[in-house]
């Protein structure tokens, strides 16, 4: 860790890494909060300038680091001769959930229910797990992309500095194609269809929840979702597949409420009045990030596919789904 003041210069591997990621991957084991903070209060400089942690760098710039402390790791308290059992506890976990690994990518099968970065109250999370994997040289995975807590499947992490980078500028260009099953309230009347609005964060007492706006409005994002409906249970639910060309927060959960079909188990957007959960069915979201492909880092294509999540197979079950039946959304545009 720097104790004094250094300039370092943006290489060719970390262009297009975000400000607060390049200072995550140059010093392993400094605090994220610690690293937002320095950023935010004006002891990091860009090019002599003031930056935002999101900020975009580019190879070649000059980033000004300021004095940085490590914080001090938690005391683990473990039985006599456990070792490090919990690390090892983690890093078997991890492996459990693997779908693909190497040298560079690793996708894993989120389970429902486990969040994907901290926030307020929440102390268990994917991203502080994949400090167990550490390199020999330090180098911890690195999230590339998110997915709600309560949604399950594919995530993709990048292993190395290189791999970061490279598919950082895959999610930014919208070359990572994404499909999301989900099972909805009611049959949409249009069986392939585009929902495209504008979506802004309300923010409430207690949780964040995602209207739709005008363009114009404060904090407004344009978002895209193509949608296919697979197969019907009746009129009462339907399996959809989903397409997302942009990458909002509860793009798909806001966009199938929008259009009056909304995500079976939505705690935020299931909103139709004295709706009965078919018997045998879950309360939980039937939402899985069921496909990703993506250029490989170092060529060719990466193209994942997760199982249905248990809560979501028993539903398959009880409506008799064939999960191998033919996705319509393949044919669905990337745009």
């Amino acid at each position: 860790m720097p104790t004094t003041v250094q300039n370092a210069t943006v290489t060719a591997d970390e262009n297009g890494m975000r400000l607060d990621r390049f200072f995550e991957a140059r010093f392993p084991g400094l605090s994220f909060s610690h690293i937002q903070r320095v950023i935010r209060k004006g002891e990091v400089r860009v090019n002599g300038k003031r930056t935002e942690p999101k900020a975009r760098l580019e190879a070649g710039q000059t980033v000004r680091i300021p004095p940085l402390r490590l914080d001090a790791p938690k005391a683990r308290i473990m039985a006599p001769g456990m070792g490090n059992a919990a690390d090892q506890k983690t890093a078997d976990f991890l492996k459990s959930i693997t779908l693909y690994e190497d040298a560079d990518v690793l996708v894993l099968n989120k389970p429902m229910g486990l969040a994907v970065q901290g926030g307020s109250g929440t102390t268990q999370h994917l991203d502080g797990m994949l400090d167990v994997l550490r390199d020999a040289h330090g180098q911890r995975p690195r999230l590339v992309h998110r997915l709600d807590k309560d949604t399950a499947g594919c995530l993709l992490v990048a292993k190395t500095r290189f791999a970061a980078s490279a598919l950082a500028k895959t999610f930014r260009s919208r070359s990572a194609r994404k499909v999301y099953w989900a099972l909805v309230a009611g049959v949409p009347k249009v069986p392939q269809g585009r929902i495209s609005t504008y979506l802004a964060k309300d923010e409430r007492e207690d949780e964040s929840i995602m209207r739709i706006a005008r363009h114009g409005d404060e904090g407004a994002s344009h978002a895209v979702t193509y949608y296919a409906i697979v197969e019907k249970s009746g009129q009462l639910l339907s399996w959809i597949s989903l397409k997302p060309v942009t990458g909002r927060t509860h793009q798909l959960r806001a966009h199938m409420a929008h259009i009056g079909h909304p995500i079976v188990g939505d705690p935020k957007y299931f909103t139709i009045e004295n709706w009965q959960l078919p018997g045998g069915m879950q309360n939980k979201l039937h939402l899985l990030a069921r496909r990703i492909a993506v250029p490989h880092p170092r060529g060719g294509t990466l193209d994942i596919t997760a199982p249905l999540p248990p809560h979501m197979q028993q539903s398959w079950n009880l409506l008799g789904l064939d999960a191998k039946r033919y996705d319509p959304i393949e044919d669905a545009p990337e745009e």
